[in-house]
């Protein structure tokens, strides 16, 4: 994996860890197995949140891997159509690029599919063919728990964080699928925190990386365990964000929830955004939920994801709840 930024110029964001093709029904409230028309969607936690960054300008680039196949190809094209660097995305012969099916039940119910077999290309990225001065640069590395999952994604995704002398943010993004028991997974991220700067996770991700499931107690160990900043995300409860300088808590946005899914991925795109333009953690939390949010009210993950103006409409928006569901991401 391969050279510095285009001119020179290093990357705002660099993202590590999971790539799909989500295959999405247009059918809300119907199973699987009676759903006529599909759409087709770029996907995966880390290639989302890349996106989404570069919906907001900034330069971005996933390290991620596909198939040498059509999905592969379509990776590469949409990843290009949304302005992210797709330089690192490379291919893996013999794996095919997976895919992810989900049902829709608003306004929570959101069944997931994982097509990652016999194993995903991308928990084949390996350490010796990183691009360590690249994601050194960049001015925002991210990961997730996934990559930690397995050999030898597990060994390339700590060296990645290791590399990096700034803002680090590991994503507590916690799949039972790909885990053989949450207890693994705590001693995975236990490690990986060393060397992270930003925490973020939902109530669940929280209770496997550190044990606690209380919003305070748990940002209170991830700071113990050395992040700047830990980010708790409460579902209808809001967001609690907690530094050494205090704790914020933001309520939901209100909005008519069509899709759950690809909602904490505009949250980190948009939190990349506020770490990047300065803000104060109190407004980068505003809008990253409010990010999440319009996702939330949208079909898809990659092409919801919303521009600058569109949050900051909405965050002036703000409204009394109507007959849908408050959401943050």
């Amino acid at each position: 994996m391969t050279t510095a930024p285009e001119g020179g110029v290093p990357h705002d964001l660099i993202t590590m860890g999971r790539v799909s093709v989500d295959v999405y029904p247009r059918q809300v409230g119907v199973p699987l197995e009676d759903v006529e028309t599909f759409g087709k969607y770029l996907g995966g936690s880390a290639t989302n949140v890349a996106v989404a960054a570069a919906r907001y300008g900034r330069r971005s680039a996933v390290i991620t891997r596909t198939g040498a196949d059509p999905f592969g190809r379509f990776v590469h094209a949409a990843l290009k159509g949304y302005g992210v660097d797709d330089r690192f995305v490379t291919e893996m012969p013999g794996l095919p690029t997976p895919l992810a099916f989900c049902e829709i039940f608003p306004p929570d119910d959101f069944p997931l599919y994982f097509y990652r077999y016999p194993k995903a290309p991308d928990m084949e990225i390996r350490a010796g063919e990183l691009d360590l001065d690249a994601i050194a640069a960049a001015r925002i590395f991210w990961a997730t728990v996934t990559g930690l999952s397995q050999e030898p994604s597990r060994e390339a995704t700590v060296a990645a964080l290791a590399a990096h002398p700034g803002t680090t943010v590991l994503d507590l993004d916690y799949r039972p699928m790909f885990w053989e028991s949450p207890d693994a997974a705590r001693a995975r991220v236990r490690e990986a925190l060393r060397h992270a700067t930003v925490a973020v996770g939902n109530l669940d991700e929280c209770e496997v990386a550190v044990g606690e499931r209380e919003p305070r107690a748990a940002a209170r160990a991830l700071l113990d365990r050395g992040v700047s900043v830990a980010v708790v995300k409460q579902g209808p409860r809001g967001v609690l964000a907690a530094s050494a300088d205090g704790v914020v808590e933001v309520p939901p946005t209100p909005v008519e929830v069509v899709n759950g899914l690809g909602a904490g991925d505009a949250f980190g795109g948009a939190l990349c955004h506020g770490l990047l333009s300065g803000w104060d953690l109190e407004r980068i939390v505003r809008f990253a939920g409010a990010a999440g949010a319009i996702v939330a009210s949208r079909l898809a993950c990659a092409d919801a994801m919303p521009a600058a103006d569109e949050v900051e409409r909405l965050l002036a928006a703000r409204r009394t709840p109507g007959p849908g569901s408050e959401v943050t991401a």
